[in-house]
């Protein structure tokens, strides 16, 4: 009663364009679902490149073998998910974390079949947290827990540096700029880690974050994201 009390006082809205929804369960107007661009089945094996490579691993795998096991995503970082991610991220609004969550729980479900139990956020530094009030990757992560029951244990990771932005970066900046960015807590020792984050661009960001874990006793790493970008041509 009090949901549906809630709904006609605050109905649900796309995700993506906001956008009030006719109807009940769905979290993308028409539209925008119509337009969503999930990831093409034929990838890099281990960081989700989208593409057909030898071996089925991309250049970027086979030169620089990452320190997680595998990543994947859901999504293209395209049109209605890319907006969504955006409005999540940088419009305030982390009320989204809960849709999003659950979404990525539905979308994610054969990959998350046989991933690890722990779901850690990969972390904003500490100043940018009190510039943006809220850690988007730390709701998505609390999120994923709760609807696939899961843990989400907080404090395993810190950015102990504040980076730049990656966004226009060149590959080796990006690399650079988050080298040694991360440390992780004792506690991920002989533990199996789902590092979640929003989107997957290079991976410079989550490699540098894996290696943290493993330095630290991980056994094992595997990355999730709602978005993984295309970076190889």
């Amino acid at each position: 009663m009090w949901k549906a009390l809630l709904d006609l006082v605050y109905p649900p809205m796309c995700l993506a364009c906001a956008k009030v929804l006719p109807g009940v369960g769905a979290v993308f107007c028409e539209p925008c679902d119509t337009a969503l661009e999930r990831l093409p089945p034929v990838c890099c094996r281990t960081c989700a490149e989208p593409g057909a490579f030898p071996g089925n691993t991309c250049p970027r795998c086979r030169t620089m073998p990452p320190p997680f096991s595998r990543a994947w995503a859901p999504f293209a970082h395209e049109g209605p998910v890319a907006r969504a991610i955006h409005r999540f991220k940088y419009e305030d609004h982390p009320d989204l974390a809960a849709p999003l969550g659950t979404l990525l729980a539905d979308e994610a479900r054969r990959f998350l079949r046989t991933a690890p139990g722990c779901v850690v956020a990969l972390p904003l530094h500490v100043r940018r947290f009190r510039k943006r009030q809220y850690d988007q990757a730390h709701l998505l992560a609390g999120e994923l827990a709760k609807v696939t029951g899961r843990t989400a244990p907080v404090g395993w990771l810190v950015r102990t540096r504040e980076t730049r932005r990656q966004v226009g970066l060149s590959e080796a900046e990006r690399a650079g700029n988050v080298a040694g960015a991360f440390v992780a807590s004792r506690a991920v020792k002989g533990q199996e880690v789902l590092l979640l984050d929003d989107v997957f661009t290079t991976g410079s960001t989550a490699r540098a974050a894996a290696v943290a874990l493993r330095d630290a006793g991980a056994t094992r790493v595997e990355v999730l994201t709602l978005a993984r970008a295309f970076t190889l041509a």
